[in-house]
């Protein structure tokens, strides 16, 4: 009756076109009572609250670097690395995949490999390489994991 159309950006809709049946419901409140309504036209924009998370390295070498060993790097874990590279750039982070090959998603032409260099985070397939084993400490690098240890102020982000 009095709704405008609908944005098309979320795949599960019922027949009369809404994601679910108590959405339906209040549509046809609405309608019986003949108040006009926009059902899911308007975008309101927010800003996530910063929230203080842990990241628990895979493994700290004596050189100071990290090595994440990697199945499956999904969104969240490549969300969480990118928050960590931002807030701790001197953290010398690299990762060890099962397949580095491997696409982040089945739509997604980036494989994990692609995505670390995209990103500056050095990887390797299978097993860590000699030289990240053999390579100098990393004073800077296990300075900035001491650091990261204490909890972060939130009012900084």
């Amino acid at each position: 009756m009095t709704h405008l159309s609908t944005s098309s950006h979320y795949s599960v809709r019922n027949e009369a076109g809404f994601r679910s049946g108590l959405e339906q419901k209040i549509a046809e409140e609405l309608e019986s009572l003949g108040i006009q309504y926009r059902y899911e036209m308007d975008v309101l924009n927010y800003v996530q609250p910063a929230r203080a998370a842990k990241y628990h390295p895979d493994f700290l070498l004596p050189n100071g670097i990290v090595i994440e060993a990697k199945g499956r790097f999904l969104t969240k874990d490549r969300q969480k690395q990118l928050f960590v590279k931002k807030q701790h750039p001197l953290i010398d982070v690299r990762f060890v995949f099962s397949r580095a090959a491997t696409r982040i998603s089945k739509q997604s032409r980036t494989s994990y490999a692609m995505w670390c260099d995209r990103y500056g985070f050095p990887y390797a397939d299978l097993s860590i390489p000699p030289e990240w084993l053999d390579a100098p400490v990393n004073t800077a690098s296990l300075e900035a994991i001491e650091a990261a240890r204490m909890k972060p102020n939130l009012e900084d982000f």
